[in-house]
């Protein structure tokens, strides 16, 4: 039965500005690949990957190079093969793993042989001033974890302002490539004191070699500095753990085959995300099983989510209805 792809770009406009050491975001805006075959529809929704020239226009323009093979009946293997890892896979990815869910009439962590169940997801502090911060955590007092978007900007007040905030809280921070390692080295004895659990790519993508000159005291996860299956074993030798996103690794499959990687090996992953709505989430659900952390905010932070949503109770995350995604 022949099928019909449809290509849409959409903006989500988030509910207070997410603010990071690199950019601004007051709204964002996604691709959405419907993939439609008989009665049967397969969705898949990515942001792209914006430190790489990414953007909607840019993988919408992927996609449709695409659309034809996909119509013919392209499945996920030959997809991997035609387009590198970013948004345009991963849009792509997603919607077929949701198509072949429909079809087949099964959930999609039955399909990849993964057993999920409700977890909490870490919830993002945008980068501010100490008080801004410490307010916010304070607000968010139903979130146990709270990961911090810090800069060179004082952090180490920051951090102390939040923690003041919420001593109860487990705490993450996120340099966004920010720091660098002279930061990195005296902001040790803080991270100790503060009970900082991990710092997430402290230093810019490409200069992770200054790492291994360091002794942090706090575990170290690569997020810009790992994309895909090619990066792990190079981001393994510099941190203690991975950050694997959809986006990044291009799509599910990718995804699914990092997991299978850290589980192997005995390296520890977390789970993250590029914004987006519980559509762009859903799929990461099935990367949630054995996670050190999940950081899967993306729709906690949108003015309104997509039709059939993930429940969200405080931070716990539910698995996602068939209606929704897989």
């Amino acid at each position: 039965m022949p099928r019909k792809v449809l290509l849409e770009i959409s903006t989500w406009t988030l509910r207070e500005p997410f603010i990071t050491a690199q950019e601004r975001c007051d709204d964002i805006t996604v691709l959405t690949v419907t993939i439609e075959q008989g009665t049967h529809r397969g969705r898949g929704e990515a942001l792209g990957v914006d430190y790489l020239g990414e953007d909607a226009g840019s993988i919408g323009a992927q996609a449709q190079e695409l659309q034809s093979a996909l119509e013919a009946g392209m499945g996920r293997t030959e997809l991997q093969q035609r387009l590198p890892p970013g948004g345009a896979r991963n849009a792509i990815d997603c919607a077929l793993w949701d198509l072949a869910c429909q079809q087949q009439g099964r959930r999609a962590w039955d399909l990849a042989g993964v057993t999920v169940k409700p977890v909490h997801t870490a919830y993002t502090l945008a980068l501010d001033s100490a008080a801004s911060m410490a307010r916010q955590a304070a607000i968010h007092a139903d979130k146990p974890v709270l990961k911090l978007k810090l800069d060179r900007e004082a952090p180490a007040a920051k951090i102390a302002a939040v923690r003041a905030a919420r001593p109860d809280a487990e705490l993450l921070i996120d340099a966004n490539g920010g720091w660098d390692a002279a930061l990195l080295e005296q902001l040790g004895p803080t991270l100790r004191q503060q009970r900082i659990s991990m710092v997430e790519q402290p230093l810019p993508r490409g200069q992770d070699q200054a790492l291994a000159q360091l002794d942090c005291p706090i575990p170290l996860c690569a997020d810009e500095s790992c994309q895909h299956l090619g990066d792990l074993e190079a981001a393994r030798a510099r941190y203690d753990m991975v950050n694997i996103k959809l986006d990044k690794s291009g799509g599910l499959t990718e995804a699914l085959a990092m997991r299978a990687w850290c589980l192997e090996q005995g390296c520890d992953w977390m789970v993250g995300n590029m914004l987006g709505s519980s559509r762009a989430m859903a799929p990461a659900f099935l990367l949630t099983a054995g996670a050190r952390w999940v950081d899967l905010d993306g729709p906690l932070w949108q003015r309104h989510d997509c039709d059939h949503p993930i429940r969200f109770d405080g931070s716990l995350m539910h698995a996602p209805r068939p209606d929704l995604w897989g």
